[in-house]
């Protein structure tokens, strides 16, 4: 007698499932799981749901009030350990960034009762590790693995905090719902180049990018340049207008749907001053648009491979970010020749790829 193979249970924990790149991978690893006849439930902190999801969704952020006081907050964590307990989870995978030591400390020791997962989404690996190296290895050491998703964070958080359980597993990128949604038509009648983040967010640093795209050939050629997110662009507007490039520049808001926008722009920048692995650049590649990127730390490299799918430029170097725009509108042979490669130069990255490192990381066969 053939005994059925055991069906694992897993439990997603992040903030929400709209907006972020960690929620996005945790969005695209819950179809990947639920797909490979795992048993998925997302955990969420905050009311927030766009990115599509499998499994059982418990949104804890509908506990949550207005006040958001001390006693709203122990509901919420008296509710987390309740779900825990009751559900006897093989794996809990923590995608939240972790600031906050003292709590992160009691979850890490006490709430999380099964082999766990804390993943780091950021260089800024202070945003998920306490800059104390003895209270990272009391909170982390002793759970099932660390994920960073580039090498560059790996040799980051070994040297820094000497885990002795970190591992590199890059963000996936999820062709069925990109395919399924960049052919959707938008209203944009002119050409235009695309950035893509939170506008107040000062990581992303669109106010450089604007100043560089008005000292570009671009505006001559008559190509715009569309901004796509979340925030107040006041500010922006106003770089945007002492750089006389107003009539250009677009701020959209936050899209549903980026892929339709990035699937019919020229290309894509990324102006940040540091990244974890950004998602952006893999959907861009993926909607066979290219990408021009400051080298920062840390993800661009890994995915960039420089005038075959885009240009990877000096970190912050704003002359050399308006030397490479000029260089994709102005060399068409060049340009051609990246957008040619785009798509296929992210297969390691595909959904399929990166779940099979998360399956054999739990150890759980996939036949």
């Amino acid at each position: 007698m053939i005994l059925p193979h055991k069906k694992y249970k897993i439990a997603l924990i992040g903030y929400r499932l709209s907006g972020g790149g960690s929620d996005k991978v945790m969005a695209n690893l819950s179809v990947f799981f639920a797909k490979n006849n795992i048993d998925v439930h997302i955990i969420i902190v905050l009311d927030e749901v766009s990115y599509p999801y499998s499994g059982k969704l418990v949104n804890l952020g509908l506990l949550k009030n207005k006040t958001n006081g001390i006693f709203n907050k122990i509901k919420r964590l008296i509710s987390l350990r309740k779900y825990l307990n009751d559900n006897d989870f093989d794996f809990i995978i923590d995608f939240r960034f972790r600031t906050k030591v003292i709590q992160e400390l009691i979850l890490a020791r006490f709430f999380y009762n099964t082999k766990t997962i804390f993943t780091v989404h950021s260089f800024l690996i202070d945003h998920y590790m306490p800059n104390n190296s003895w209270l990272t290895r009391l909170m982390y050491n002793h759970c099932y693995a660390n994920v960073a998703i580039t090498n560059q964070m790996e040799e980051l958080i070994l040297k820094k905090h000497k885990l002795n359980n970190v591992i590199t597993i890059s963000n996936p990128v999820n062709l069925e719902e990109i395919y399924e949604k960049c052919d959707e038509p938008i209203t944009i009648d002119f050409e235009y180049i695309i950035a893509i983040g939170q506008y107040e967010n000062n990581i992303k640093q669109f106010d450089k990018l604007i100043l560089s795209y008005a000292n570009s050939v671009l505006i001559d050629k008559q190509i715009h340049l569309v901004i796509v997110g979340e925030g107040d662009s006041k500010e922006l507007k106003k770089v945007a207008k002492e750089s006389n490039a107003t009539d250009f520049v677009h701020f959209l808001g936050y899209q549903n749907n980026p892929f339709k926008y990035l699937k019919n722009a020229r290309f894509l920048v990324l102006s940040s001053k540091n990244e974890g692995m950004p998602n952006v650049i893999l959907e861009s590649l993926a909607c066979g648009t290219p990408v021009v990127s400051f080298d920062c730390p840390c993800g661009p490299r890994d995915i960039i491979s420089n005038l075959k799918n885009g240009i990877l430029v000096e970190n912050q170097n704003i002359e050399k970010l308006t030397e490479a725009m000029n260089v994709l509108v102005e060399d068409e042979k060049l340009y051609q020749y990246c957008k040619q490669n785009a798509k296929e130069s992210i297969t390691p990255f595909l959904l399929y790829t990166i779940g099979k490192q998360w399956m054999d990381l739990l150890q759980i066969n996939t036949n």
